[in-house]
Parts: structure tokens; sequence; C-alpha cells
């Protein structure tokens, strides 16, 4: 039984935070929190993702980056990363993670395009795609609620 969901991206400023309130708004039950492989740990989300999300009723105002952890991937029993090599670095540092963690998109295969400092285009991919794996990873966990 999945209890705790842990969201992963490189920076922790768009894909992984936005992912994590994405997914939190649809199962206000689940605990979810981001960080990064290498956060930019005390930021706050990017300006450009903190709007688009705004703009969805999705608040990413009191986001703090931070830098993923063992204590972090100990406590979580789902991890959903933005990109395959994200997977493979975290089973790789943290051999125990083997089968609890899996990329957003798998489902299509995708990686999550990394929006920063990029054009507008980038973002609005990013977050198209973030709400489609967050979309079909909420439909999974709500039937093994």
């Amino acid at each position: 039984m999945i209890r705790s969901v842990l969201m992963v991206c490189e920076g922790n400023i768009c894909r992984s935070p936005l992912a994590a309130a994405m997914l939190a708004r649809e199962l206000p039950h689940l605990p979810v929190v981001s960080a990064g492989t290498r956060a930019l740990a005390g930021h706050p989300a990017d300006p450009a993702i903190a709007d688009m999300a705004d703009a969805h009723g999705i608040p990413l105002d009191s986001h703090v980056a931070r830098q993923l952890d063992g204590a972090l991937v100990r406590e979580a029993d789902l991890i959903l990363t933005m990109t395959l090599a994200q997977r493979r670095w975290i089973e790789s540092t943290w051999p125990f993670t083997r089968g609890k963690v899996f990329r957003l998109c798998d489902e299509t295969g995708a990686d999550v395009a990394d929006p920063y400092k990029r054009h507008r285009a980038v973002f609005d991919l990013a977050f198209a795609q973030i709400r489609a794996g967050v979309s079909q990873w909420s439909r999974a966990l709500a039937v093994q609620r």
C-alpha cells in the first residue's frame, strides 16, 4: 500500500514541486513531497512554473527546494522521477529503492522536459507532460485506496 510519494527532478524548483502539488491536489489524503538530485536548496519555485501553476489553482508560493537524501527515499513508498536517468541514479545510489522508483511518464515512455531557463514553450510542454503523468498515477493510486 502506498502511504507517501516523493517526486524527484534535478533542481527541485520546476518539475517536481509542480508534480507534487498536482498529485496532492488530486489525492489530498496522500502525503506528497518533492526533492532534487542537484537541488537549488533553499530557492523558491521558478517564477514561470509558479505563475503557470497559480493560473491552474495550484499554489507553489510556499515551496522551498531541497536536496534528495537517504531519509527521503527511505520514507517514501513510491518515488516518481521526471527522467529515466534520475530513476537509474536513485536506484544505483540507494539499491533498496528498486521496485518503488518509477518515471512519472513511464506509461508514455517519455522523460518530462526540463524547462529551467528555457523558452515558454518548454514550460508548456513540461506542464502538459506532468499533468498527464499525474493523472495516470492518481488513477492508479486511487484504485489501491
